[in-house]
Formats: structure tokens, C-alpha cells, sequence
């Protein structure tokens, strides 16, 4: 007899609720696919934007919704269903949310003190470390590389002087966030010899990292470093931590890299440094406002690679989280601390 009654709100391919079933026989996964939005690539957890359920389809949706004692992934990607859930089902322990970012989605259904309490959130946090971090070592190589200018030459027939490169492995990088992301960050940059300074709130153990300093001395940092590599999540004490007074103070010709949150960064005063200079280059995976509004003068910046929050997407990512999600179906059942509890003080 099950021991677990599961609901998949969001879109789960078969094969994938039969994997979760296989790993963790003990409990009851319910779905059913006709409810939700057919996905527009692998790793959708939203699904079509058109896509609309009659009402007697919402109906059906919402009971199942709130006869579960646990969700897989956050009813419609949105904090206000996910409050309308935690309110009309008082028998709801556990949500998986789908994003590594997930405390945001929480957060964003200002749930009360009794709600946070009852209700266990969990994120996919770590199962997108590998991808994010090749993206970040593949900005600062592209950094180094001038890789602006060589594409301005191709597109020009110009056969460019040649000039020297800097070496990544001369190069000192500061890490922002010594999380899953950034531990992946620090170790792939050192096996490619740069200096790795990481930046986080408490001393902690992460292969490949020089040293560590508390984000109060970033500012003391960024003068003596040739990349910066962001990998926060968007909390209250995030916003804006890559501040205008710091990118003031930046080595010129830094690199930029931003793998986390687009709010852990000024936007506008990165547009300022990436036009004047004092930032060379910037690889961003993320931007304050998702999509990129067309008027954002980082689309037309040449010294900016705009990637559209792609960069944790993988051919492995649904089947990993899945595997997170039957892990932690096995420690709620025995009794065990659930992986990736949400902070619910700061919401990561």
C-alpha cells in the first residue's frame, strides 16, 4: 500500500513518473498528462504559454492538486497557485520545486508563518552545477580571448592583426557563491590553472579555491582579479551585490560572468561599464528581467554574449531531478533529512 500520495503538477514525461515509481515503489504517483501543457523543449517545467484547461479540466486539476500530501514542481511555475494549494490543501508536507532557484517561486506565495512551517519546500539545487559551470568557464575563456573582437573581424572579412591573449592560467578569478554551482565553477577554472578567490559567508571546504573572503571584501577584491564568476541565488542580501560603487572599483577589462540570479547584478550600471570599458567582457545566462526586453541595450552591446537562461538546460536535467525527487521521497518516508530544504528566513 502506498505511503506517499504524489501529484505532478507541472509537465513530467511517462518514462519519467515510471522511473520515480521504480526508484521509490512506495508511493503513489499521480498524473495525469491531459491536464497539463505539452512542453516546448526537454526540461520544460512550465509547458506551452497557450495552453488553456477547461473548466472542468481545472476542476479535476485542482482536487488532485489538494488531495496530494506532496507535489512534484510548483502548480503552474506560480507563487499565487502555490498559495491557493497551501490553503485549500491542509494535508500538503512536501513541495519539490523544479528550478535550482526554487525558494523564489516560495517566496513569491507569501505564505504565512503556520503555512512554512507545515509545508517542507525542496529545489533541484545541484543537478544544474555541471552545465552552469562550463558555461562560466567557457565566459572567461572568451574573455581572455577577445572573442568580441574576433567575431567583429569575421563579420568585417578582416584578417586581424595578431596580439597577444592572456593565459587563463595567469589569471586570478573571484567566485561569488561557494554553493553547488560555484564549488563546480572553482574546481573546473583550477584545473585549467587560474587562482581561484572564492567569495561566501562562511568558511567552507571547495576543491580548487585559494582562499576564501566574506562578500564585504569583494570590493577590495574585484580591483586585483580578471573575471568575476556571479553564482548567487536572489535574496535580500543578493540584490545588487555586483553594485555600481563596485564595478566602479574593477580592474579594467574585467570579465564578468553571471550563472545565478540577473538581480545579483546592476544591470544598468553593468551597461555603463561594459561601454566605457572597465568591464570587457560579459557572458550573461541571466538579466533582471526575463525575457530581455527588446530595448535592452545588451542585445546590441558587442562585448556581451546574451544566453537565454539556457545555460543549466541538458540532455540529463528531467531525468536528474527526477532522481532528486525519488532521494528525497525515500528520506521523507524514512525519516530522514530531506537534500535542498529551502531557507525559509532567505528563501534559498
Amino acid at each position: 500500500m502506498a505511503e506517499l500520495r504524489v501529484f505532478v503538477p507541472t509537465p513530467l514525461p511517462e518514462p519519467l513518473c515510471e522511473l520515480i515509481e521504480e526508484l521509490e515503489p512506495r508511493i503513489e504517483l499521480v498524473r495525469d498528462q491531459s491536464l497539463l501543457p505539452p512542453q516546448l523543449y526537454a526540461g520544460d517545467h512550465q509547458g506551452a504559454r497557450d495552453f488553456r484547461r477547461t473548466p472542468s479540466q481545472q476542476a479535476k486539476y485542482e482536487r488532485l492538486i489538494d488531495s496530494a500530501e506532496a507535489l512534484y514542481g510548483v502548480p503552474g511555475q506560480s507563487g499565487q497557485e502555490l498559495r491557493r494549494t497551501a490553503r485549500a490543501n491542509p494535508h500538503l508536507r512536501w513541495v519539490h520545486t523544479t528550478p535550482a532557484g526554487g525558494g523564489s517561486q516560495v517566496k513569491a506565495a507569501q505564505l504565512t508563518p503556520d503555512e512554512l512551517e507545515r509545508i517542507t519546500f525542496t529545489t533541484s539545487g545541484g543537478v544544474h552545477a555541471e552545465p552552469l559551470a562550463e558555461f562560466a568557464v567557457f565566459g572567461v575563456l572568451a574573455g581572455a580571448q577577445g572573442v568580441p573582437q574576433l567575431l567583429e573581424d569575421q563579420r568585417n572579412r578582416v584578417w586581424g592583426a595578431r596580439r597577444p591573449v592572456p593565459l587563463v592560467a595567469n589569471q586570478r578569478v573571484a567566485v561569488v557563491g561557494l554553493g553547488g554551482i560555484g564549488r563546480a565553477v572553482a574546481r573546473k577554472l583550477s584545473a585549467l590553472g587560474a587562482d581561484v578567490i572564492g567569495v561566501h559567508r562562511r568558511e567552507i571546504e571547495a576543491e580548487g579555491v585559494s582562499g576564501i573572503v566574506p562578500p564585504e571584501r569583494l570590493g577590495a577584491l574585484l580591483p586585483d582579479v580578471d573575471a568575476v564568476v556571479l553564482c548567487l541565488p536572489a535574496t535580500e542580501s543578493t540584490h545588487h551585490m555586483l553594485s555600481r560603487d563596485l564595478l566602479e572599483q574593477v580592474k579594467e577589462g574585467i570579465t564578468v560572468v553571471n550563472v545565478g540570479r540577473g538581480a545579483t547584478v546592476d544591470e544598468e550600471a553593468l551597461i555603463g561599464a561594459l561601454r566605457d570599458g572597465r568591464v570587457g567582457f560579459a557572458a550573461l545566462d541571466v538579466f533582471e528581467q526575463e525575457p530581455l526586453p527588446g530595448d535592452s541595450p545588451l542585445w546590441e552591446l558587442p562585448n556581451v554574449l546574451v544566453s537565454p537562461h539556457n545555460a543549466g538546460t541538458y540532455e540529463e536535467e528531467e531525468r536528474k531531478i527526477a532522481e532528486l525527487f525519488a532521494e528525497n521521497a525515500r528520506r521523507l518516508l524514512d525519516g530522514e533529512p530531506l537534500l535542498n530544504v529551502v531557507d525559509t528566513v532567505e528563501f534559498y
